[in-house]
């Protein structure tokens, strides 16, 4: 495959090149869930695998020298789960008029709703080159569309150069404006609101022991807890675990220092875990889940525990994932997300684009309105 003046390989698995050679195209900084190291145990483990409908379709650009100067992580997808960008109205569509939503591609983390680069390369032209790949493909396969989720500015800004459309949508996360302790964070805080999460925490934390662990103080029977957790959560939730246990094995030989596992004793019995990646801009809440239901530990493990954390390790904030207006009165700020879609169907292209700008509209308002709602002083 080309995109001149690149060449371009499709690797159907990310160990078909070496986790040096990978990492080499990160920006500066630590970014977890972009390693070759993350993806490759989305693979290994099976979770993401032509068997789960997260086929991997990686882009490695090489220039005419056989250098290579830019890759892109990419899925085959053949249904719309564990992306957290919904797009089941736009398949729904595609199937009432006779015509196949998927396959389609993803450029995307597995199961991940965290904003980071999708585009690794160093100049927008090779970033372009990716993207004329993705199209390219999207094209040759007879695919649907391309879709890249959860994107930073930069490559957001230049995939809407090349014809994609820009959706937005909202999360909240924890902003540390220059916090040296948990207490700092709730000077900053209406007094009722500061009551209150003072007195969510004591309950919580009542009669039990909660530790974070990272590192070296991981072991194998934190994971065997935390998966009966993962669990849990997950039948509760979507029916399935996406994750498989021996992800979390490969978590504990490969990533232990790029993990804080937040977890909660009842003397020497574990009863709740979360799980949380470490990265240089912000600490990451992924899963968590309880073997015994507690008032407010759901609250004090992913929310306050991880504020705590993130302003332990100085991190600028703390992203919990997708959805969750809760999050607002515990200290949570409402900020967008954003994504980009190529469809190949213009008559389908066109009606989504229609759509996206009334619905940013309705985002950004949104986001006003829940940003007069904080928790914070009121200034006069």
């Amino acid at each position: 495959m080309t995109s001149s003046p690149y060449t371009a390989r499709i690797l159907t698995r990310i160990n078909d090149v070496s986790e040096a050679d990978w990492d080499a195209h990160l920006p500066e900084g630590k970014h977890p869930f972009l390693t070759w190291r993350f993806l490759n145990a989305c693979e290994e483990s099976g979770a993401a695998a032509e068997e789960t409908g997260w086929a991997p379709r990686h882009i490695w650009l090489e220039d005419e020298n056989g250098k290579a100067v830019g890759c892109a992580p990419l899925y085959a997808k053949t249904h719309s789960q564990g992306e957290y960008v919904f797009d089941h109205s736009w398949a729904n569509a595609m199937a009432q008029a006779g015509m196949d939503y998927y396959p389609k591609l993803q450029g995307s983390v597995p199961f991940t709703p965290a904003t980071g680069p999708r585009l690794l390369a160093k100049d927008k032209d090779t970033k372009i080159g990716l993207i004329s790949t993705m199209v390219q493909a999207c094209h040759e396969w007879n695919y649907s569309g391309v879709h890249l989720t959860f994107l930073q500015d930069e490559d957001l800004a230049i995939l809407k150069e090349t014809g994609f459309a820009h959706r937005e949508d909202r999360q909240f996360h924890f902003i540390n404006r220059g916090y040296k302790s948990f207490d700092d964070f709730l000077a900053s805080l209406a007094s009722r609101k500061r009551k209150n999460i003072r007195k969510e925490r004591k309950s919580a934390q009542e009669g039990i022991t909660i530790k974070r662990l990272t590192g070296d103080d991981l072991k194998p029977e934190h994971w065997d807890v935390f998966w009966q957790c993962y669990l849990d959560t997950s039948r509760r939730k979507w029916g399935r675990p996406y994750l498989t246990r021996k992800f979390f094995d490969i978590m504990q030989e490969t990533m232990r220092d790029d993990i804080i596992l937040i977890m909660a004793f009842d003397g020497a019995t574990p009863i709740a875990a979360a799980l949380n990646y470490i990265g240089s801009d912000a600490l990451y809440g992924r899963n968590w889940g309880c073997l015994i239901q507690r008032p407010f530990l759901h609250f004090e493990l992913c929310y306050y525990q991880a504020i705590e954390a993130g302003i332990e390790l100085g991190l600028p904030k703390v992203e919990a994932g997708a959805q969750g207006e809760h999050k607002l009165a515990r200290g949570y700020e409402p900020v967008a997300t954003h994504s980009a879609h190529y469809l190949a169907h213009a008559g389908l292209r066109d009606a989504v684009e229609d759509y996206l700008k009334r619905e940013r509209h309705a985002v950004e308002y949104e986001i006003n309105i829940l940003g007069k709602h904080t928790p914070f002083k009121k200034e006069n």
